[in-house]
């Protein structure tokens, strides 16, 4: 008879067991042998981490909604520097068309009526301009000293007058909301 290739037994597949054990001694980190156990908890989060897509789109447009709010913010706020700076520019020409009208007050017989008139009408368009942008002249003569919107320039003993209440202002203060732009020079009874 002839000889031939001898015919080949096919061999049984590995049990999962055997596999997972063969898998758990192949496998090493830094030195280490996985057991088949961590090997199984390193698969599980790695099904779990399939983006959720809804997740992500929820937290994006939370993130563009606050995105949108701060830069509202920041453009009110830099409105409202922009207003606190021109205001602080303009104080001392307001200040000066007080001093002319109140010298005007003081020599009646030399000055012209018509030019108080139009001096007292450019004050009350600037007054009503910063009013109109929400700046307000602070009406401290007659109220209690308050340091955070005044300046005590003097103090002095008042008949009449409780002690800490502003009796004179020198130069008016100027608020923008709650933010003193300007505080008062007043003179505070003693």
């Amino acid at each position: 008879m002839q000889s031939g290739p001898e015919p080949t037994v096919p061999e049984e597949a590995p049990s999962e067991a055997e596999l997972v054990d063969a898998e758990a001694q192949a496998e090493v980190v830094e030195g280490d042998a996985v057991t088949s156990e961590e090997a199984a908890v390193e698969e599980a989060p790695a099904a779990e981490a399939e983006p959720d897509y809804k997740d992500q789109w929820m937290r994006s447009v939370a993130e563009l909604d606050n995105v949108r709010k701060r830069a509202r913010r920041d453009a009110a706020q830099s409105e409202q520097r922009g207003v606190a700076r021109l205001a602080r520019e303009l104080l001392p020409a307001l200040d000066n068309l007080d001093r002319a009208i109140k010298a005007a007050e003081a020599h009646p017989e030399s000055s012209n009526p018509e030019l108080i008139g139009g001096i007292e009408l450019v004050q009350q368009e600037l007054l009503a301009a910063f009013g109109r942008v929400g700046i307000t002249r602070d009406a401290a003569l007659g109220e209690a000293f308050n340091p955070h919107q005044h300046e005590a320039v003097a103090q002095q003993p008042a008949e009449g007058q409780a002690a800490g209440t502003v009796i004179e202002v020198y130069e008016h203060g100027y608020l923008l909301g709650d933010e003193v732009l300007r505080a008062a020079k007043v003179v505070v009874a003693a």
